[in-house]
């Protein structure tokens, strides 16, 4: 009795946990989607009487080597970052998915092919490989996307790939094909269903680590180009004259690390409630 107890109070902080994580998360989406509506100053407007300025009750984050205002460039380099970001993510989570699935369900020669590409990709760090393609590309947005995609589905693919070796011997696949069920129907409603969890969580975990991606490339020149507003892309700017204006070097990075924070929060916060969940 009391252990059920106590599963059912860690399940009903999990849950918890997890619904404030989750709210935390909606909100910087939404500031991320109006932020052009909450900017108070362009953020692209330069003025030479602006320069570094302190922050100040009309600029809250003060103002960088260019007279701009931290702030708006903060909450539209919001939308670049995490738009980005969430794009990427949910295209090599659908790429890896779908090729993990079939490399699992179909194996042969096409299980030896899908693999062989992804360890082929394994082999190299992602960042290097993402400089060297960004590089090729020429830099910028789309161009750091690609790069970084490149390699992120990797993940999903494995993934995917060993849920369905262990899904597929089940019975209730057995009788899916017996009852003459199509090879697309048994990975559509029944795997697809059994192995989106785990897949889920991993892309919640890959958004910091695709956002390190995003801005480490505008970081080093090679993501978004200035004067357009993105998080790594504005520490870079900003960096020569950290001694002079460490505001405008400080709120950006700290914006960029409070994000990657709390979807990372999110994502364990959901094992956390699945595995509450298990033992309830």
């Amino acid at each position: 009795m009391k252990k059920v107890i106590s599963s059912r109070i860690l399940q009903r902080r999990a849950r918890v946990k997890t619904t404030i994580i989750g709210m935390l998360c909606i909100l910087l989406i939404l500031l991320a989607v109006f932020a052009d509506r909450l900017v108070p100053h362009d953020p692209n407007a330069t003025s030479a009487l602006l320069i570094r300025r302190a922050p100040s009750a009309e600029y809250p984050f003060g103002t960088d080597s260019f007279g701009r205002c931290v702030f708006s460039r903060v909450l539209s380099g919001a939308r670049t970052t995490i738009f980005a970001t969430s794009f990427l993510v949910v295209i090599t989570f659908a790429i890896g998915t779908v090729l993990g699935i079939l490399s699992g369900y179909y194996g042969g020669f096409i299980d030896g092919i899908i693999m062989r590409i992804a360890e082929l990709f394994l082999a190299f760090p992602q960042m290097v490989v993402a400089i060297a393609v960004a590089g090729i590309l020429g830099g910028g947005l789309r161009a750091a996307l690609i790069a970084l995609g490149v390699t992120a589905w990797t993940g999903y693919a494995k993934i995917a790939r060993s849920h369905t070796l262990s899904i597929k011997s089940e019975n209730y696949i057995a009788a899916a094909r017996l009852a003459g069920k199509k090879g697309w129907q048994i990975i559509l409603f029944h795997i697809l269903p059994n192995i989106l969890f785990p897949l889920v969580t991993n892309a919640l975990t890959q958004i910091g680590t695709t956002m390190i991606g995003i801005s480490g490339l505008s970081f080093l020149g090679l993501g978004v180009i200035p004067p357009q507003a993105e998080w790594g892309s504005m520490i870079n700017e900003s960096r020569a004259y950290i001694q002079l204006a460490p505001w405008s070097v400080l709120f950006p990075a700290g914006a960029t690390i409070l994000t990657i924070m709390l979807f990372n929060y999110l994502g364990d916060a959901v094992m956390e409630l699945k595995a509450a969940e298990r033992r309830a």
